[in-house]
């Protein structure tokens, strides 16, 4: 009955909530979704850039010769990273672009940007010889105008400089060797060519106006009943005539079923900001459960009603609120639960920060799967893609400006700030999914009138409802927020070294579960390598839920929010595992690796979810998941994870069936981890082997809900290795053929019933034949990939052609009694947008591809860190992070 309940209200849901079409669910391009028949043009620039690491001099001339460089796409990190990137190995230092092009006839006589979705460090870009801009700075749009300086008919050479080396006159602005993150390098985000009429609506980053630029929405009086919607555009003029005709605001459906149209009529001479209102009946609202987005879709119409430039914005209706008595409120009512959530790096395996957009979806599609409904975009606005994945699965998201413990005395750098701040406003002021703005600096000593600063910043720029910055409890300047950072009291504990004082504030904890000996060593219960096995991944995951000492976990952020909703959750540190600039290891923190492959603690989290919570176009599912492998080295303990209100247990056909009830009044952790003690039996298990009755060792655990049998989980022994099974992680989000995105291959030992044998240690070698690239090396060491916990990732790479990908495994020291090689094939699908780039260009790249890992040979040596040069981080890190 139970099982026929969910799955009704998952296809009410489902037809319910707004559909999607694909190009819509795609990604916005300069922060708009490109309209037909607007007279507004959107092409693809990503391929085919030759790239040279080092300096070149006259590499921005548009006669340099470039031939002999090498050919590459963006995103693009500079180099490929090995597994262990940590400790500075990575590049640093100056880069050189260069993309040849010839623009379509269509472009003549439109106003034609270049956009820039980040470029690392300090940059200077060129268009055919001539200096167009220097930007300081890694994590916010490079655009540029260069309508005048195209060169019809002819090839136009685009050139790029960029030195992501150590420089503190802008933020981050602190030494890569003092930080607990990576810059990395290069083009490192999408490039958009971007052209319309002279008559157009502007882009907010470009314009530089308080508040202003581009459009803006904003909400007010939202509830089930209704909402009103408040809209602006800014238009600009730049063509020689005065300019009748009108401007017309539609609000649809993502398939397109308009729900409100007003039109205005304007006289645009130079520029003109104009305004309007929409009263929805009923709106769909977003949530975390039920993301309802829309599109708001702007028309500038000449005086016969042809459309002149079309602007289309994805948007949803929802307001936010904090009550120091109440805690958080959604949309008119308090929120029902904590909210739990997680940190992201941009940083993922072999590619560094260069991510592609799919691989950014798939990031939140894997969070909001665990159970996370918030992410902190530590330490710095995230890739635009990455906000449309939030807006459209229902992450909330606290967004930073750039910055880790570090202040520069000298005024260029503070006004850096505050321009990174105004900048990331106008960037994401749009996204539903913006929940706290955090414009301080993280974890830094600053004057004390800077956080009163930023703080009014935020507020002029969005000087509207639903918008709220935060900043640390202990920090300068606290006083002006009401809304801190800080961890939990421990519940029945007085004296915590949180404890708090004030009153009328809401509070969060922007970091907890990271738990180290010191700021210097890093041994940790919850850094720990997925390959380290059952037993590590076990305490990690006991110590996010419910550790035995006192510490930020599950269990204390819901016994806080249960005691006082003031305090209304906190973000893991950290969701994956990622490379460090201070310290030689990678952290081993999160709860999937840098491949993403999930560690157990993943499947304690996804545990918390309550069964029947709306999940987008689904429920939740009810879930038991068993953290044992039946390996010889296991525990005789079992561990289970399962949002079940009853879990029976069996090891062996013939064994005793063991029971675990929940406490459903617990004030904690919603749904504890379940130990069974004693149950397994190596011994046992060796008895069936000899036997011949394999098919009698195993694992059986039963979930039921109001005594219903809903989920299962069957775990058997691995026997002798016989295959290598190939499985795609995708998240059925697929292959663009744009010559950028990538997708993961994991291969996996097995038996011959496909069980995984996790204690192994072959090695596997990848090829891959058609229409992709492998990114693995023989130079990073990743191909052949050693198999840890059982696999071995692989990630594949498209071409610009769209088609077939055969990706083969085999092991690397084959034998007759070795297991057989896999063989998997995917289809990359055609991008959205039409790619830019010489098709001779391309070519070359197939026949040159290099990889680099870009180690100095003195590097080790030179820059080997000690105490002395980490005595800043020591110190902030135990000032700011004392109770994670």
């Amino acid at each position: 009955m139970i099982r026929k309940t969910l799955l009704l209200l998952s296809l009410f849901l489902f037809f319910s909530l707004s559909c999607k079409a694909k190009e819509d669910q795609r990604f916005s391009t300069g922060g708009f979704y490109k309209m037909e028949n607007s007279g507004r043009e959107v092409y693809n620039m990503n391929p085919a850039w030759r790239f040279f690491k080092g300096h070149a001099e006259g590499a921005e001339q548009k006669a340099f010769d470039d031939s002999s460089w090498d050919v590459v796409s963006i995103p693009h990190g500079i180099e490929t990273v090995p597994n262990e990137a940590s400790g500075c190995v990575n590049y640093q230092g100056i880069v050189w672009y260069r993309k040849h092009f010839t623009p379509k006839e269509n472009l003549t006589g439109k106003k034609v940007f270049l956009h820039f979705e980040g470029i690392m460090g300090k940059s200077k870009v060129f268009l055919n010889g001539k200096f167009l801009k220097e930007y300081y700075g890694g994590y916010l749009p490079v655009i540029i105008d260069v309508s005048e300086d195209l060169q019809w008919n002819s090839d136009n050479v685009i050139a790029v400089c960029a030195d992501n080396s150590n420089d503190p006159i802008y933020p981050p602005g602190k030494p890569q060797e003092h930080l607990d993150f990576t810059y990395m390098g290069g083009i490192y985000r999408d490039c958009w060519l971007i052209a319309h009429n002279k008559q157009f609506i502007t882009d907010a980053n470009y314009e530089e106006i308080t508040a202003g630029g581009g459009v803006v929405i904003s909400f007010d009086k939202v509830s089930k009943k209704s909402a009103q919607v408040n809209l602006s555009a800014h238009l600009r003029n730049e063509s020689n005539k005065k300019f009748k005709g009108s401007v017309e605001f539609a609000i649809t459906s993502l398939e397109g079923k308009l729900i409100s149209k007003k039109k205005q009529n304007i006289r645009l001479d130079d520029e003109l900001v104009i305004t309007d209102q929409f009263t929805i009946k009923s709106p769909k609202l977003w949530s975390p459960d039920t993301p309802h987005l829309h599109f708001l879709e702007v028309r500038i119409l000449d005086s016969r009603g042809a459309v002149v430039d079309g602007y289309k914005q994805r948007f949803g209706i929802r307001s936010i609120d904090f009550k120091a008595t109440g805690g958080f409120w959604l949309n008119g009512e308090p929120y029902y639960e904590p909210l739990i959530g997680g940190n992201r790096h941009q940083d993922y395996a072999l590619v560094g920060n260069a991510v592609s957009n799919n691989a950014h979806w798939r990031d939140a599609k894997k969070m909001r799967d665990a159970g996370m409904k918030l992410v902190r975009n530590a330490h710095y606005p995230q890739d635009p893609a990455f906000m449309d994945a939030c807006d459209e699965l229902g992450l909330f998201v606290i967004i930073n400006t750039p910055g880790w413990q570090f202040w520069n005395d000298e005024p260029i750098f503070e006004q850096r700030v505050y321009q990174d701040i105004r900048n990331m406003v106008r960037r994401d002021r749009n996204h539903a999914s913006v929940w706290l703005w955090e414009p301080i600096l993280n974890e830094t000593w600053y004057p004390a009138d800077f956080a009163s600063n930023t703080k009014k910043i935020v507020e002029e720029e969005f000087p509207y409802p639903n918008s709220f910055t935060a900043c640390d409890q202990q920090a300068h300047g606290n006083e002006h927020f009401d809304f801190h950072f800080t961890h939990p009291k421990m519940v029945g504990e007085p004296g915590h070294s949180n404890e708090r004082d004030e009153q009328n504030k809401t509070y969060y904890t922007r970091e907890w579960g990271d738990n180290v000996d010191d700021w210097y060593s890093h041994n940790s219960t919850s850094r720990v390598a997925r390959n380290w096995g059952e037993a590590p991944m076990l305490i990690q995951a006991q110590h996010y839920a419910k550790p035995e000492f006192r510490f930020t976990s599950i269990d204390a952020l819901y016994r806080a929010w249960n005691e006082s909703k003031e305090h209304v959750g906190g973000s893991l540190w950290h969701t994956f595992d990622h490379q460090r600039g201070y310290h030689p290891d990678p952290f081993y923190g999160g709860i999937m690796d840098a491949y993403r492959q999930p560690k157990l603690s993943y499947y304690m989290f996804q545990s918390q979810q309550k069964p029947g919570t709306p999940y987008g176009e689904k429920l939740v599912e009810p879930m038991v998941y068993i953290a044992h492998t039946m390996t010889p080295f296991s525990s005789k303990d079992v561990t289970i994870y399962s949002n079940c209100d009853v879990v029976e247990l069996q090891f062996t056909e013939a064994g005793e069936i063991h029971t675990y009830t929940r406490d459903k009044d617990t004030k904690g952790i919603p749904y504890p981890v379940i130990v069974f003690d004693d149950v397994f039996d190596f011994m046992v298990d060796k008895k069936y082997a000899r036997a011949g009755e394999h098919d009698g060792s195993f694992l059986l655990a039963n979930g039921y809900i109001e005594g219903e049998l809903v989920a299962s989980h069957k775990v058997t022994p691995s026997r002798r290795p016989t295959q290598i099974i190939l499985h795609l992680d995708d998240e059925e989000r697929g292959l663009t053929a744009d010559g950028s995105d990538f997708v993961t291959i994991i291969a996996s030992i097995a038996d011959s019933n496909g069980v995984v044998k996790r204690l192994n240690n072959y090695k596997i070698r990848f090829e891959v034949e058609g229409e992709g690239e492998l990114i693995n090396s023989l130079e990073t060491q990743t191909n052949p990939m050693p198999v840890e916990w059982g696999t071995a990732p692989a990630m594949i790479r498209s071409t610009t052609t769209a088609g077939k990908i055969v990706v083969k495994a085999q092991v690397l020291w084959e034998g007759s009694q070795m297991p057989v090689n896999a063989q998997y094939t995917l289809y990359s699908t055609p991008p959205v947008l039409d790619l830019v780039y010489d098709v001779d260009e391309m070519e070359q790249k197939v026949l040159t591809k290099k990889s680099t890992i870009g180690l100095s040979p003195d590097k080790t040596n030179s820059q080997r860190a000690d105490i002395s040069t980490l005595s800043e981080v020591q110190k902030q890190q135990n000032e700011f992070g004392e109770a994670r």
